[in-house]
Order: structure tokens, then C-alpha cells, then sequence
């Protein structure tokens, strides 16, 4: 484990980064808004970071009460990792984070790497209420638990228990909202969004 390094000043901002400052720390909060992963399932939709900087960061977020790590009971038997109720209070900021980075994302590069889940926290921005909403895109299916106060905030593939309001929409129409240059009630009103459902949600989004 890394000594804790410090910016030592006498300031909440300054202190907050000696915590999360580091590359790759916000990121892996990101992941672990899904709830617990494996260390494997981490360094696969962590592309481009090191297995030895991968492992650093987790032992770092566990000294720092960010992260905890458990072992699953059997059959499973393997370690995942999962945020603590002082993690999951990042989800605010990561949230501000980025809608200020909409502008700096532009039309994707050559070399962008890209998750179907990645879209999440920009749909999250753009939903209010509470409840399930499935997302299908080309890159593959995701699901949001909107308004949730514990547990996970998304996950990879369809809702396991049944969904509010299910979402298709195609990867540019996604892209958009992302970087700021659509709104999704404007989407679902051009029929770039396809909203299915009877829940709360649903009927709020078609009818906004």
C-alpha cells in the first residue's frame, strides 16, 4: 500500500483530493456505483489502467474507508469490491463532474474506448423520480435505479426485476445527451428515444 500523500492545506477541497485526486480513483467509484465487482470484471471495463495501479488504488480506497472487500459464499468464493456509504456519497460529485466535462467530449476518437454502461450517469442527469428505467443501445443494455438513496445505482443488462420504463435509442441520440447538445424529453418527442412501460417514469417521459 502507497503512503497517503497530502497536499497539506488546511482545506476541504485540498483534503477531498488527497483522497480521490489520484488517476484512475474517480473512475473506479464509477464501476463500483454498479454495486460489487470482482477484480477481474474491474480491470475489464477499466481500460488502459495496470494491474499494479489497479491494485494500488482499490488498497488505497479500503485504508481510506471508500472501499470495502469481501469474499462471496460459495459458489461463487471470489473477492469483490464495493463502495462504503462514504463512497457512494461521491455519486453527487461525480455527477457534477460530469456534466462539466459535457463540453470537453466532442465526436468520439479512433482510439475512445467505450462501455454501454458509461452512459449511465449522463441518463441519471436527465431523469427525475424515482424507480427502474432499461436502457438498450447497440453497444448493449443497462439498467438505472433512479432516485436511489442505497445500493446500486445501475447495472450491466436488463432490470432483474422488471423495469418502469425501458429506453431504446441509438448510440449517437445517446452521445448527444451525453455532451450536452439534446435533452431527452426532446429526443423521446423526435422518436430518437423509443419509451415502452406503464410506470411513472415511462408515462412522465412520453408525455413531457
Amino acid at each position: 500500500m502507497s503512503p497517503r500523500r497530502s497536499y497539506d492545506q488546511y482545506c476541504s477541497a485540498a483534503r477531498a483530493l488527497d483522497l480521490v485526486g489520484d488517476r484512475w480513483t474517480l473512475l473506479i467509484v464509477r464501476e463500483l456505483l454498479a454495486g460489487p465487482r470482482r477484480y477481474t470484471d474491474l480491470h475489464a471495463d477499466l481500460p488502459g489502467v495496470s494491474t499494479d495501479v489497479l491494485a494500488s488504488r482499490l488498497k488505497d480506497m479500503e485504508r481510506d474507508s471508500l472501499t470495502t472487500r469481501r469474499r462471496l459464499p460459495p459458489p461463487g468464493a471470489a473477492y469483490v469490491y464495493e463502495l462504503t456509504a462514504r463512497g457512494r456519497e461521491l455519486l453527487p460529485v461525480l455527477r457534477a463532474l460530469g456534466s462539466w466535462g459535457e463540453a470537453e467530449l466532442g465526436e468520439r476518437r479512433p482510439t475512445d474506448a467505450v462501455r454501454a454502461h458509461w452512459f449511465a450517469l449522463p441518463l441519471l442527469r436527465a431523469l427525475e423520480g424515482e424507480g427502474v428505467v432499461e436502457v438498450h443501445l447497440d453497444e448493449g443494455d443497462f439498467h438505472l435505479f433512479v432516485g436511489a438513496e442505497e445500493g446500486p445505482v445501475y447495472g450491466d443488462g436488463p432490470a432483474p426485476a422488471g423495469f418502469d420504463a425501458r429506453l431504446a435509442l441509438d448510440a449517437a441520440t445517446c452521445e448527444a445527451i451525453a455532451r450536452g447538445q439534446a435533452r431527452l424529453p426532446d429526443a423521446v418527442r423526435d422518436g430518437r428515444v423509443t419509451v415502452t412501460g406503464d410506470g411513472t417514469l415511462a408515462k412522465a417521459l412520453r408525455e413531457a
